[in-house]
Protein backbone atom coordinates (compact mmCIF):
# COMPACT_ATOMS: atom_id res chain seq x y z
CA UNK A 1 0.00 0.00 0.00
CA UNK A 2 1.50 3.08 -0.76
CA UNK A 3 1.73 5.04 2.64
CA UNK A 4 0.44 9.00 2.99
CA UNK A 5 -2.43 8.02 0.53
CA UNK A 6 -4.97 7.94 3.19
CA UNK A 7 -5.17 9.62 7.08
CA UNK A 8 -2.54 9.14 9.39
CA UNK A 9 -3.70 6.70 11.94
CA UNK A 10 -5.14 3.48 11.52
CA UNK A 11 -7.36 2.75 14.75
CA UNK A 12 -7.07 -1.11 14.39
CA UNK A 13 -3.49 -0.55 15.79
CA UNK A 14 -4.58 0.81 19.22
CA UNK A 15 -5.00 -2.60 20.43
CA UNK A 16 -3.32 -2.06 23.81
CA UNK A 17 -6.23 -1.46 26.23
CA UNK A 18 -8.04 1.89 27.40
CA UNK A 19 -5.19 4.21 27.32
CA UNK A 20 -3.95 3.74 23.85
CA UNK A 21 -7.78 4.36 23.10
CA UNK A 22 -7.60 7.83 25.12
CA UNK A 23 -4.78 9.26 22.86
CA UNK A 24 -7.10 9.37 20.02
CA UNK A 25 -10.19 9.66 21.43
CA UNK A 26 -12.51 12.73 19.78
CA UNK A 27 -15.24 13.15 22.15
CA UNK A 28 -14.82 12.93 25.90
CA UNK A 29 -17.90 12.87 28.24
CA UNK A 30 -17.42 13.80 31.80
CA UNK A 31 -19.84 15.03 34.84
CA UNK A 32 -19.54 18.69 33.91
CA UNK A 33 -21.49 18.15 30.55
CA UNK A 34 -24.72 17.06 32.82
CA UNK A 35 -28.02 19.25 34.01
CA UNK A 36 -29.77 16.52 36.56
CA UNK A 37 -33.69 17.66 35.96
CA UNK A 38 -35.17 17.95 39.64
CA UNK A 39 -38.87 17.09 40.41
CA UNK A 40 -39.71 19.05 43.52
CA UNK A 41 -43.75 18.87 45.58
CA UNK A 42 -45.05 20.17 48.71
CA UNK A 43 -45.01 18.46 51.66
CA UNK A 44 -42.73 16.72 53.69
CA UNK A 45 -40.45 13.55 54.19
CA UNK A 46 -42.00 12.88 50.52
CA UNK A 47 -39.35 10.79 48.22
CA UNK A 48 -41.96 9.27 45.79
CA UNK A 49 -40.25 7.13 42.93
CA UNK A 50 -41.89 7.63 39.96
CA UNK A 51 -42.90 4.32 38.45
CA UNK A 52 -42.19 4.84 34.96
CA UNK A 53 -39.38 6.23 35.43
CA UNK A 54 -37.01 4.16 38.37
CA UNK A 55 -34.56 6.07 40.40
CA UNK A 56 -36.06 9.15 39.40
CA UNK A 57 -37.73 10.97 42.18
CA UNK A 58 -40.30 13.61 43.19
CA UNK A 59 -38.82 15.12 46.17
CA UNK A 60 -40.18 17.94 49.14
CA UNK A 61 -38.48 20.34 49.79
CA UNK A 62 -37.44 18.88 53.15
CA UNK A 63 -35.60 16.38 51.02
CA UNK A 64 -34.18 18.85 48.21
CA UNK A 65 -30.66 19.12 50.05
CA UNK A 66 -29.79 15.17 50.50
CA UNK A 67 -31.09 15.24 46.31
CA UNK A 68 -28.66 17.97 45.94
CA UNK A 69 -25.66 17.03 48.04
CA UNK A 70 -25.62 13.49 46.38
CA UNK A 71 -25.53 15.39 42.73
CA UNK A 72 -22.47 17.33 44.18
CA UNK A 73 -20.82 14.26 45.54
CA UNK A 74 -20.89 12.68 41.66
CA UNK A 75 -19.40 16.13 40.15
CA UNK A 76 -23.10 17.46 38.89
CA UNK A 77 -23.17 21.48 39.35
CA UNK A 78 -26.16 21.54 37.22
CA UNK A 79 -30.08 21.21 38.01
CA UNK A 80 -33.00 21.88 36.46
CA UNK A 81 -35.98 21.90 38.80
CA UNK A 82 -39.35 21.18 37.49
CA UNK A 83 -42.73 22.08 40.18
CA UNK A 84 -45.75 20.20 41.35
CA UNK A 85 -47.89 23.01 42.59
CA UNK A 86 -50.54 22.38 45.57
CA UNK A 87 -52.95 23.99 43.00
CA UNK A 88 -53.60 24.43 40.12
CA UNK A 89 -56.35 27.17 38.09
CA UNK A 90 -56.92 27.44 34.53
CA UNK A 91 -54.12 30.39 34.47
CA UNK A 92 -51.99 28.46 36.13
CA UNK A 93 -51.31 31.18 38.22
CA UNK A 94 -48.99 29.38 41.01
CA UNK A 95 -46.52 29.57 38.84
CA UNK A 96 -45.55 33.37 39.91
CA UNK A 97 -46.63 32.61 43.46
CA UNK A 98 -43.37 34.12 45.57
CA UNK A 99 -43.75 31.21 47.79
CA UNK A 100 -44.36 28.71 45.24
CA UNK A 101 -42.74 25.29 45.30
CA UNK A 102 -39.69 26.16 42.46
CA UNK A 103 -39.21 29.22 43.90
CA UNK A 104 -39.06 27.72 47.63
CA UNK A 105 -36.50 25.21 46.22
CA UNK A 106 -34.22 27.88 44.44
CA UNK A 107 -34.01 30.06 47.94
CA UNK A 108 -33.34 26.40 49.84
CA UNK A 109 -30.29 25.19 46.84
CA UNK A 110 -28.90 28.81 47.02
CA UNK A 111 -28.53 29.32 50.81
CA UNK A 112 -26.94 25.53 51.16
CA UNK A 113 -25.40 24.44 48.24
CA UNK A 114 -24.37 28.02 46.28
CA UNK A 115 -21.71 25.99 44.34
CA UNK A 116 -25.07 24.33 42.41
CA UNK A 117 -26.18 26.00 39.17
CA UNK A 118 -30.03 26.26 39.19
CA UNK A 119 -32.11 26.19 36.06
CA UNK A 120 -35.85 26.72 36.92
CA UNK A 121 -37.95 25.56 33.74
CA UNK A 122 -40.44 28.11 32.51
CA UNK A 123 -43.71 26.64 31.53
CA UNK A 124 -47.32 26.96 32.29
CA UNK A 125 -48.40 23.21 31.69
CA UNK A 126 -47.64 21.49 35.64
CA UNK A 127 -49.73 24.88 36.95
CA UNK A 128 -52.98 24.62 34.40
CA UNK A 129 -56.17 22.82 35.53
CA UNK A 130 -56.11 21.87 31.76
CA UNK A 131 -52.26 21.00 31.53
CA UNK A 132 -51.84 23.44 28.69
CA UNK A 133 -48.66 25.62 28.30
CA UNK A 134 -50.52 28.63 28.28
CA UNK A 135 -53.65 30.71 28.68
CA UNK A 136 -56.97 29.00 26.49
CA UNK A 137 -59.27 30.59 24.21
CA UNK A 138 -63.36 29.79 24.80
CA UNK A 139 -62.59 26.86 21.90
CA UNK A 140 -59.71 25.40 24.06
CA UNK A 141 -56.85 26.92 21.88
CA UNK A 142 -53.41 28.40 23.49
CA UNK A 143 -53.60 31.84 23.30
CA UNK A 144 -49.69 32.58 22.44
CA UNK A 145 -49.69 36.56 22.71
CA UNK A 146 -51.58 36.23 25.92
CA UNK A 147 -49.69 33.82 27.68
CA UNK A 148 -46.17 35.62 26.98
CA UNK A 149 -47.24 37.88 30.45
CA UNK A 150 -47.82 34.89 31.92
CA UNK A 151 -44.16 32.99 31.30
CA UNK A 152 -42.65 36.79 31.69
CA UNK A 153 -44.16 37.06 35.05
CA UNK A 154 -42.97 33.63 35.99
CA UNK A 155 -39.56 33.73 34.69
CA UNK A 156 -38.97 37.31 36.87
CA UNK A 157 -40.36 35.01 40.22
CA UNK A 158 -37.50 32.58 39.47
CA UNK A 159 -34.92 35.31 39.09
CA UNK A 160 -36.13 37.26 42.53
CA UNK A 161 -35.89 33.83 44.35
CA UNK A 162 -32.40 33.45 42.83
CA UNK A 163 -32.39 31.09 40.03
CA UNK A 164 -29.23 31.10 38.09
CA UNK A 165 -31.04 30.88 34.94
CA UNK A 166 -34.70 30.49 33.36
CA UNK A 167 -35.34 27.55 30.99
CA UNK A 168 -38.00 28.39 29.02
CA UNK A 169 -40.38 25.09 27.67
CA UNK A 170 -43.47 26.37 26.33
CA UNK A 171 -43.04 27.02 22.76
CA UNK A 172 -44.81 29.86 22.14
CA UNK A 173 -43.72 32.15 19.79
CA UNK A 174 -41.81 35.81 20.69
CA UNK A 175 -41.14 33.99 24.54
CA UNK A 176 -37.86 34.73 24.63
CA UNK A 177 -37.75 38.65 23.42
CA UNK A 178 -40.46 38.78 25.80
CA UNK A 179 -39.13 37.05 29.03
CA UNK A 180 -35.62 38.87 28.03
CA UNK A 181 -37.35 42.44 28.12
CA UNK A 182 -39.31 41.54 31.28
CA UNK A 183 -35.80 40.25 33.15
CA UNK A 184 -33.86 43.23 32.19
CA UNK A 185 -36.42 45.54 33.60
CA UNK A 186 -36.53 43.92 36.61
CA UNK A 187 -33.15 44.15 37.06
CA UNK A 188 -31.82 40.68 36.08
CA UNK A 189 -29.78 41.70 32.98
CA UNK A 190 -27.67 39.32 34.52
CA UNK A 191 -30.09 36.07 34.12
CA UNK A 192 -29.49 34.31 31.08
CA UNK A 193 -32.08 32.20 28.90
CA UNK A 194 -31.64 28.67 28.00
CA UNK A 195 -34.37 28.53 25.13
CA UNK A 196 -36.46 24.94 24.01
CA UNK A 197 -35.33 26.84 20.60
CA UNK A 198 -36.11 23.19 18.89
CA UNK A 199 -38.60 20.96 20.80
CA UNK A 200 -40.51 18.52 18.91
CA UNK A 201 -44.11 17.07 19.18
CA UNK A 202 -42.88 13.36 20.67
CA UNK A 203 -43.83 10.83 21.93
CA UNK A 204 -40.89 10.39 24.02
CA UNK A 205 -42.40 12.74 26.78
CA UNK A 206 -44.93 10.30 28.18
CA UNK A 207 -42.71 8.97 31.66
CA UNK A 208 -42.39 13.00 32.10
CA UNK A 209 -45.79 13.72 32.15
CA UNK A 210 -46.44 11.17 35.29
CA UNK A 211 -43.28 12.69 36.69
CA UNK A 212 -44.37 16.64 36.32
CA UNK A 213 -48.36 15.70 36.63
CA UNK A 214 -48.88 17.80 33.17
CA UNK A 215 -50.82 15.52 30.87
CA UNK A 216 -53.11 17.68 28.69
CA UNK A 217 -56.84 17.12 30.06
CA UNK A 218 -57.80 16.71 26.14
CA UNK A 219 -55.93 17.12 22.66
CA UNK A 220 -52.45 17.01 22.75
CA UNK A 221 -49.72 20.09 21.89
CA UNK A 222 -49.23 19.41 18.80
CA UNK A 223 -50.00 22.74 17.61
CA UNK A 224 -47.06 24.50 19.53
CA UNK A 225 -44.62 21.79 19.52
CA UNK A 226 -42.70 21.09 15.93
CA UNK A 227 -43.16 19.12 13.39
CA UNK A 228 -41.11 15.56 13.79
CA UNK A 229 -40.61 15.37 9.80
CA UNK A 230 -38.99 19.24 9.69
CA UNK A 231 -35.19 19.57 10.14
CA UNK A 232 -34.96 23.26 8.47
CA UNK A 233 -37.77 24.29 10.75
CA UNK A 234 -35.71 23.30 13.58
CA UNK A 235 -32.77 25.38 12.84
CA UNK A 236 -34.81 28.65 11.92
CA UNK A 237 -36.40 28.07 15.05
CA UNK A 238 -33.03 28.38 17.09
CA UNK A 239 -31.80 31.31 15.22
CA UNK A 240 -35.08 33.08 15.55
CA UNK A 241 -34.37 32.72 19.74
CA UNK A 242 -30.37 33.51 19.36
CA UNK A 243 -31.66 36.74 17.72
CA UNK A 244 -34.22 37.34 20.52
CA UNK A 245 -31.81 37.21 23.20
CA UNK A 246 -31.09 33.33 24.18
CA UNK A 247 -27.73 32.33 25.95
CA UNK A 248 -28.30 29.10 24.73
CA UNK A 249 -30.60 26.65 22.58
CA UNK A 250 -31.62 23.14 23.10
CA UNK A 251 -33.06 20.27 20.69
CA UNK A 252 -35.27 18.24 22.67
CA UNK A 253 -35.59 15.35 22.44
CA UNK A 254 -32.13 14.25 21.64
CA UNK A 255 -31.83 10.60 20.45
CA UNK A 256 -34.52 10.72 17.04
CA UNK A 257 -32.89 14.10 16.51
CA UNK A 258 -29.04 13.93 16.16
CA UNK A 259 -29.47 15.51 12.98
CA UNK A 260 -31.02 18.24 14.03
CA UNK A 261 -28.37 19.17 16.85
CA UNK A 262 -25.66 18.31 14.85
CA UNK A 263 -27.23 20.72 12.30
CA UNK A 264 -28.10 23.52 15.03
CA UNK A 265 -24.84 23.59 16.75
CA UNK A 266 -23.05 23.71 13.42
CA UNK A 267 -25.17 26.59 11.53
CA UNK A 268 -25.77 28.60 14.68
CA UNK A 269 -21.86 27.80 15.76
CA UNK A 270 -24.15 28.99 19.85
CA UNK A 271 -23.85 27.37 22.95
CA UNK A 272 -26.44 24.22 22.38
CA UNK A 273 -27.78 21.66 24.73
CA UNK A 274 -29.75 18.47 23.83
CA UNK A 275 -32.81 17.30 26.47
CA UNK A 276 -32.15 13.31 26.84
CA UNK A 277 -35.85 13.04 27.59
CA UNK A 278 -37.92 10.71 29.88
CA UNK A 279 -38.96 7.98 26.92
CA UNK A 280 -35.37 7.95 26.24
CA UNK A 281 -34.55 7.18 29.71
CA UNK A 282 -37.24 4.58 30.70
CA UNK A 283 -36.61 2.62 27.61
CA UNK A 284 -32.62 1.82 28.28
CA UNK A 285 -34.20 1.49 31.81
CA UNK A 286 -36.91 -1.19 31.07
CA UNK A 287 -34.09 -2.82 28.70
CA UNK A 288 -31.36 -3.17 31.18
CA UNK A 289 -34.29 -4.93 33.91
CA UNK A 290 -34.59 -7.57 31.48
CA UNK A 291 -31.17 -8.31 31.16
CA UNK A 292 -31.66 -7.22 27.27
CA UNK A 293 -28.83 -4.74 27.36
CA UNK A 294 -25.69 -3.66 29.35
CA UNK A 295 -27.33 -0.80 31.21
CA UNK A 296 -23.56 0.95 31.66
CA UNK A 297 -22.40 0.64 28.36
CA UNK A 298 -25.11 1.58 26.31
CA UNK A 299 -26.23 4.72 28.55
CA UNK A 300 -22.34 6.16 28.09
CA UNK A 301 -22.62 5.29 24.57
CA UNK A 302 -25.61 6.98 23.78
CA UNK A 303 -24.21 10.24 26.18
CA UNK A 304 -21.26 9.75 24.06
CA UNK A 305 -23.35 10.48 20.27
CA UNK A 306 -25.64 13.07 21.86
CA UNK A 307 -21.82 15.15 22.63
CA UNK A 308 -20.53 14.31 19.66
CA UNK A 309 -23.44 15.26 17.78
CA UNK A 310 -22.93 18.53 19.23
CA UNK A 311 -24.41 19.15 21.97
CA UNK A 312 -22.21 21.45 24.82
CA UNK A 313 -24.64 20.16 27.85
CA UNK A 314 -26.42 17.41 27.65
CA UNK A 315 -30.09 17.33 30.05
CA UNK A 316 -30.53 13.79 31.62
CA UNK A 317 -31.73 11.39 34.20
CA UNK A 318 -29.13 9.30 33.65
CA UNK A 319 -26.54 12.04 34.99
CA UNK A 320 -26.11 10.53 38.31
CA UNK A 321 -24.82 7.16 37.30
CA UNK A 322 -23.28 8.22 34.66
CA UNK A 323 -20.94 10.28 36.54
CA UNK A 324 -20.41 7.19 38.98
CA UNK A 325 -19.40 5.28 36.27
CA UNK A 326 -16.69 8.19 34.29
CA UNK A 327 -14.93 8.36 37.87
CA UNK A 328 -14.71 4.61 37.88
CA UNK A 329 -12.90 4.64 34.56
Amino acid sequence: MEYGKFPAYRPRRMRDGELARQMIRETELSAKDFIYPLFVKPGQGRRDEIPSMPNVYQVSLDMLMPETRELLDCGIHYVLLFGLPASKDEVGSSAWDEHGVVQEAVRIIRANAPQMYVITDVCMCEYTSHGHCGKLDQDGYVMNDETLDLLAREAVSHAQAGANMVAPSDMMDGRIGHIRRALDQAGFSNVPIMSYSTKYASGFYGPFRDAADSAPAFGDRRAYQMDPANADEGVREAMYDIAEGADLVMVKPALPYLDVLERVKRETNFPTVAYNVSGEYSMVKAAAANGWVDERRVVLELLTSIKRAGADMIITYHAKDAARWLAEG
